[in-house]
């Protein structure tokens, strides 16, 4: 594929493995407040949804969720960096694909991302980070990836999108961006992966 401007990725579970930080993060507030730990269905839907959507599947009812959001408030994420891992092969392929072909970050995490980005010295790879407190409405709907092409003034066919999720493939869908399933069979998509290391290829790069 030569014609491709811009690769976008997800950032949980594509950028980074993210499921033991999230566990611990959402299991701490739940602790906090006396709830208990994660079921697997729950965990599910935080890791592919909103902080604020995720609170208020966990929480339910409105003073709950305004409690925990000044809590959050206070709480330093900082304590949750030792649980993540840097995807294989993610720092190779930025230094590969850049400046030859823009990248961008479209993910559903709130204001954690620049922090991310820095512990792991990556913020110089990302030419744009999107999150779903920058759009109306996050994924799945199309609006971050619509936000993507706006920026770099390029064509949706001429775009990637790389995620791990039903709702990373329903955005890319949605904005007509061909998407790229990542460690996930399951997911519609023209193009799978196992390895960020495979998308050198895919790219021609």
């Amino acid at each position: 594929m030569k014609n491709i401007r811009v690769v976008a990725f997800d950032c949980d579970g594509v950028l980074f493995d993210t499921e033991a930080a999230n566990w611990a993060y959402y299991n701490h507030i739940l602790a906090h407040f006396g709830r208990p730990a994660m079921t697997a269905e729950q965990f599910a839907y935080a890791h592919q949804h909103t902080l604020n959507e995720s609170i208020v599947h966990l929480f339910g009812d409105a003073e709950s969720i305004a409690a925990v959001h000044a809590y959050r408030q206070q709480m330093d994420y900082g304590r949750f960096l030792k649980y993540l891992k840097i995807e294989p092969h993610l720092t190779q392929l930025l230094r590969r694909i850049r400046p030859s072909i823009n990248t961008a970050i479209a993910t559903n995490r709130t204001d954690t991302v620049d922090r991310l980005l820095a512990e792991f010295e990556l913020t110089e790879y990302f030419d744009l980070v999107v999150t779903s407190v920058d759009i109306p409405r996050p994924k799945p709907h199309p609006d971050m990836l619509l936000k993507v092409l706006s920026h770099f003034g390029v064509a949706a066919e001429r775009t990637l999108y790389v995620g791990d999720s039903k709702v990373d493939a329903e955005a890319a869908g949605a904005a007509k961006v061909p998407f790229v399933a990542y460690r996930n069979a399951e997911l519609p998509a023209p193009y799978h992966i196992e390895s960020l290391k495979e998308l050198e290829s895919l790219l021609e790069v």
